[in-house]
């Protein structure tokens, strides 16, 4: 008997998928938030632009927005701090959280050039040695420095570590510790004597500090080296935190009391200049007259 026949139907094997790159869609939400973005940045930069504020018609109008739509904007970042609105004028002004994220990146490097100049200048004025430091745990770190042209100059190198109770710089930051801190670092501070004019009791180092404090300026008459008289001066950041300080060095016989009274003066100018290109914007005048 003949097989009965069976019907095959045909079965075709699935195709080989590939794979494709699916570019995300742009969605309206995605769009706003990006052009948001950019006009908050731009009202930003318009912002910084102007030292002394601007006012929200001007401002709307140097960004092409309209009012609303920048005092919207506007109104977001003052919520956030990143501007501020002046009380009187109520024009914006860039606020501290911006300045902490750039001087979050403000390393020793950037430091050192922005005081370089200032330094070199300062010592073309007067002829003395100049320096830069700052605090390195209970003593100061030289970050720059440059030499004066009058004989007989402070061989302090770069990178050089001075004790802060017997350096007017020294001086300087530790005027800036809350009285708590102070008095931790009376408690574990070696009050070495390196001259005998070094202050080495806590009681006159603590009468000293709070001097420095009053006056806005310290001076270090023979305390690190006998043969040597320094002036020094704060330099502050954008929070009015003191940072560092600025020092004029030089002999005895050349810095006189009446001197180095009137070379003050240049020390506090360039600690202002320096402080600005750190983000200050109050005064670091000193009561001068407190260094004699």
């Amino acid at each position: 008997m003949p097989r009965p026949r069976t019907k095959l139907s045909s079965v075709r094997a699935p195709r080989a998928r590939t794979a494709i790159a699916v570019e995300p869609v742009a969605t309206e939400g995605t769009r706003a938030g990006v052009q948001s973005l950019g006009r908050a940045f731009g009202i930003m930069e318009e912002i910084a632009r102007h030292r002394d504020g601007i006012g929200l018609a001007e401002l709307s109008k140097r960004v092409g927005l309209h009012n609303s739509t920048t005092f919207h904007l506007v109104k977001t970042m003052v919520s956030l701090g990143y501007v501020r609105q002046l009380k009187d004028s109520k024009r914006y002004r860039i606020g501290r959280p911006l300045f902490a994220l750039a001087a979050s990146a403000l390393d020793e490097v950037e430091m050192t050039s922005l005081a370089s100049p200032i330094l070199a200048t300062l010592s073309h004025e007067t002829g003395e040695g100049t320096q830069f430091s700052v605090r390195s745990g209970d003593a100061v770190v030289v970050l720059a420095r440059t030499s004066g042209q009058g004989a007989f100059q402070l061989t302090d190198r770069v990178g050089g570590i001075r004790p802060a109770h017997c350096t007017a710089i020294g001086k300087i930051m530790l005027s800036a510790l809350t009285g708590e801190q102070f008095e931790r670092f009376l408690a574990r501070a070696d009050l070495k004597a390196n001259t005998p004019k070094s202050i080495v009791r806590a009681g006159e180092l603590r009468r000293e500090i709070e001097k420095v404090r009053q006056a806005g300026l310290a001076i270090d008459d023979g305390e690190y080296d006998i043969e040597l008289r320094c002036v020094a001066m704060p330099v502050r950041d954008f929070s009015a935190q003191i940072i560092g300080a600025i020092g004029l060095s030089g002999p005895v016989w050349r810095l006189s009391h009446e001197t180095l009274q009137k070379y003050a003066r240049s020390v506090r100018a360039a600690a202002a200049r320096l402080s600005a290109e750190f983000g200050y914007t109050g005064d670091v005048e000193p009561r001068v007259s407190a260094a004699e």
